[in-house]
């Protein structure tokens, strides 16, 4: 069940971020956003840990600043990824990907917070 939640949450995340930010679009049916949710849940499970390991010092340097970068690098990679599979989602460069990270982390720790068990 807590998988199903947290696919519906990035899902909406992702939803809002295309709404919100002009350069980021999607164009296609409602489920295939659940589709791109997934492309972005598995890439932020696998390849993230990766980066967030090799780029800790730049991470330490900025005080922490650059995790923001790493998000708008996986949310290009899912662009990217999406884009491979057809499946509508796009990002247009890097300064939608930092705002639509940023987006999404806000409508992620929001849902998150107001959907957690008590």
């Amino acid at each position: 069940m807590n998988f199903v939640l947290n696919l519906l949450i990035n899902a909406f995340a992702l939803w809002a971020a295309a709404k919100v930010i002009s350069g980021i679009t999607y164009s296609g049916p409602w489920y295939g956003l659940l589709v791109v949710a997934l492309v972005f849940g598995v890439l932020n499970a696998f390849v993230r840990p990766v980066l967030k390991f090799f780029s800790l010092p730049f991470v330490i340097l900025t005080l922490g600043m650059f995790i923001f970068v790493l998000n708008a690098f996986m949310l290009w990679l899912t662009s990217a990824a999406s884009r491979a599979l057809d499946l509508g989602f796009s990002v247009g460069g890097f300064w939608p990907a930092l705002w639509g990270a940023l987006v999404i982390s806000f409508v992620n720790m929001i849902l998150s917070c107001v959907s957690r068990p008590e």
